[in-house]
């Protein structure tokens, strides 16, 4: 009888400790990728990109509104435009790192993105966030970079699903980058791959 109740107690604990799950995207389903030039796939050739490669991956119709340069500001004002013209399932927001770079105040680019995310959810979207590395050159040199604490903040505070890590730990890694701060066509791969792992575990994909 205890060990029937500690194995309930158990499976339980697991059952509370799982990730909050989705409903699966199917076939077709159009995804839109509102980010920088680390969406656009500067540093690789064309296709190589990871939005290319989650797209041939995955059966997806994947939007890359990835653009060289954007910033957090750059993103929100881009939005509605790309709104109006697809039918969104599912917004992977990939913002941030321009900000770093450019010392925009934090508070500035957590404004942003809530409000990318709550312009998402007003139009029935559901909004990923996309967590990049704080901008640390000693970090890049010596292979350690860490997630901008500012992702997992705001994806608490909205509840929004967030995917970490994934360019954090490219980055860190010379081989994985064409230069400082972009990957190249094998860093773009380990993207794509640890990007559909988490959408798989976070069941939008099957």
């Amino acid at each position: 009888m205890l060990k029937h109740l500690l194995l309930i107690a158990l499976l339980t604990l697991a059952a509370c400790s799982n990730e909050p799950q989705f409903p699966p995207l199917p076939k077709g389903a159009n995804v839109l990728i509102l980010g920088d030039s680390l969406s656009h796939g500067t540093g690789a050739a064309e296709g190589e990109d990871y939005p290319s490669l989650l797209a041939a991956n995955t059966d997806w119709n994947i939007i890359n509104a990835g653009v060289p340069g954007d910033t957090s500001a750059g993103g929100l004002q881009r939005l509605p435009g790309l709104l109006d013209r697809h039918e969104v399932d599912l917004l992977i927001v990939e913002l941030g790192g321009n900000d770093f770079i450019r010392r925009v105040p934090q508070q500035e680019t957590i404004n942003n993105l809530r409000t990318i995310l709550s312009e998402a959810r007003a139009n029935n979207i559901q909004p990923l966030l996309l967590a990049i590395p704080a901008f640390s050159p000693f970090g890049a040199a010596v292979g350690s970079l860490s997630d901008h604490e500012l992702y997992r903040q705001l994806a608490k505070e909205t509840d929004t699903p967030l995917v970490e890590d994934i360019f954090s730990d490219v980055l860190a890694k010379n081989a994985l980058k064409s230069d400082p701060i972009h990957p190249n066509a094998e860093g773009y791969r380990l993207v794509e791959e640890g990007l559909r792992k988490a959408l798989s575990k976070k069941g939008f994909l099957n």
